[in-house]
């Protein structure tokens, strides 16, 4: 089985690099059929992934089947500036992108891994950064790599680079992606989560998908629908994630 190292963006093995520095760790280790970003000096398995997180699901699945806690380390780019360079790698511009994330744009990624979420051998790390998006210039309008572009550009993805992790979001407990609900009704439908998280500036539209979230969370078992009208449905925290349900750890929904 060979390793991947030259399929990896800079992006991905800074974070390779700093947390193998943190959990001292070993990378690209072949362990049980599969070969890990780090196995750190206790055991424990850290992947990083940068997108498509879904990717990862089967293999997470079998390496907690077979005894070992897994972190996953997922990057949300919420500030992105963009380099472009010429075909001799001079830097031609940079400037920063006005499209800015948020730590929800996470949701549509967890529709992928939402059976880890109540996993207790599982954690998920989220790191909001800055990052530069690399962009050679093309003498001609040239297709993406990944054929995606509806017009051809002349120019072309070449990487990513970290910049700086502003924060450090770790979710370890069911309990930890409540938090990221804003106080609301109860129950509470998806509108209700909508208004409530378009009233936080901080928080792009397009990153919060008010009905996104509310699918992740109820296929999760977070919470559970325990009405419904002729146009919405009604949830409600499952009652042992309640405040005062004498869970540990439980907590309080919203910031």
């Amino acid at each position: 089985m060979g390793f991947s190292t030259l399929n990896e963006s800079k992006l991905h093995n800074s974070l390779k690099i700093l947390y193998q520095e943190i959990y001292e760790g070993q990378t690209e280790v072949e362990q049980d059929g599969h070969i890990y970003d780090i196995v750190s000096k206790n055991g424990n398995v850290i992947e990083i992934q940068t997108k498509n997180l879904a990717k990862l699901l089967t293999k997470i699945l079998d390496t907690i089947e077979k005894g070992h806690n897994v972190k996953l380390v997922h990057p949300v780019p919420v500030i992105t500036r963009i380099e472009l360079q010429d075909e001799n790698g001079k830097i031609i511009s940079n400037r920063k992108s006005p499209k800015k994330g948020s730590i929800y744009g996470i949701f549509r990624e967890l529709t992928g891994i939402y059976p880890l979420i109540t996993n207790p051998h599982f954690s998920l790390e989220v790191l909001e950064i800055e990052m530069t998006e690399e962009r050679t210039r093309t003498t001609e309008p040239v297709q993406s790599k990944n054929g995606r572009r509806r017009f051809r550009r002349n120019w072309i993805k070449t990487g990513k680079r970290l910049d700086s992790i502003i924060n450090t979001t770790r979710f370890s407990k069911p309990e930890d992606y409540l938090k990221l609900l804003p106080p609301l009704p109860q129950p509470f439908c998806a509108k209700d989560l909508k208004a409530a998280l378009d009233k936080n500036p901080d928080i792009p539209k397009h990153t919060a998908d008010a009905h996104l979230i509310v699918w992740v969370l109820s296929h999760a078992g977070l919470i559970e629908q325990v009405e419904m009208n002729a146009r919405s449905k009604f949830y409600m925290v499952v009652s042992t994630l309640r405040p005062g349900s004498g869970t540990a750890g439980s907590t309080t929904v919203g910031p």
